[in-house]
């Protein structure tokens, strides 16, 4: 008896579905990034004809991409006006902050130590935070805290929490635009990041998890003071 064994072969057409995917997922990325950096701001309109010129993509694939977006809860559709990125309320401002419970601190809760390399991106991204403070460029301080905590976050070693907690980050990122004074509001988390750091450098775990609690919920408070 002889057993034939058959092969599967991709489509042209699966092939095709494939690349557009990855290239919404690219321009998906990028928009995501910029509002983590603080360069797209509450109430930017996401315009189609420079979006699709800029990334050299089709009006489907473009549409496709800020339908994630909208999705994401990081920009919303408005009839007859187009793609806007989200403003967000004082409920998602408590829903960001519950996540960020939920996962930073659960990603404190560990026995085993921390890796030197998972040390090293977490120090680079504080002193980063520093540098910027020093040369009073409080949109990079915002961004280089957020990096901070998304790293906290990458101990848990999840893909999926990773791809989760970047979408809450950029969310956060929205909220920051709410502050009128970017300086004042920026400045004093630069010490509390710092110090959470040390703690978890020097492998004081539990401590570092009771600060990181505390700065979440003196920070909740002061995100939602300004909404």
């Amino acid at each position: 008896m002889t057993t034939t064994r058959t092969t599967e072969t991709r489509t042209p057409a699966a092939s095709v579905a494939e690349t557009d995917q990855s290239v919404t997922d690219r321009i998906l990325s990028t928009i995501r990034d910029e509002i983590i950096e603080g360069r797209l701001l509450p109430g930017t309109a996401l315009v189609e004809n420079d979006l699709t010129q800029l990334h050299n993509v089709s009006r489907n694939t473009l549409r496709e991409a800020l339908r994630l977006l909208c999705r994401e809860g990081l920009a919303v559709h408005y009839r007859h006006r187009g793609v806007v990125v989200r403003t967000l309320t004082r409920q998602d401002v408590r829903d960001i902050y519950r996540v960020r419970r939920t996962l930073e601190l659960q990603a404190l809760s560990r026995e085993a130590p921390i890796e030197p390399d998972d040390l090293a991106l977490m120090r680079d991204a504080i002193r980063c935070a520093q540098e910027a403070a020093e040369r009073e460029d409080w949109r990079s301080v915002g961004t280089y805290s957020l990096v901070f905590h998304r790293h906290i976050v990458r101990l848990l070693q999840s893909a999926l929490f990773d791809a989760f907690f970047t979408t809450i980050l950029a969310q956060l990122r929205l909220v920051f635009a709410s502050a009128p004074d970017e300086k004042r509001f920026q400045k004093p988390w630069v010490a509390k990041d710092q110090r959470i750091f040390a703690l978890i450098e020097r492998g004081s775990l539990d401590k570092a998890q009771a600060a990181l609690a505390d700065y979440l919920a003196e920070s909740e408070h002061a995100m939602l003071d300004y909404l």
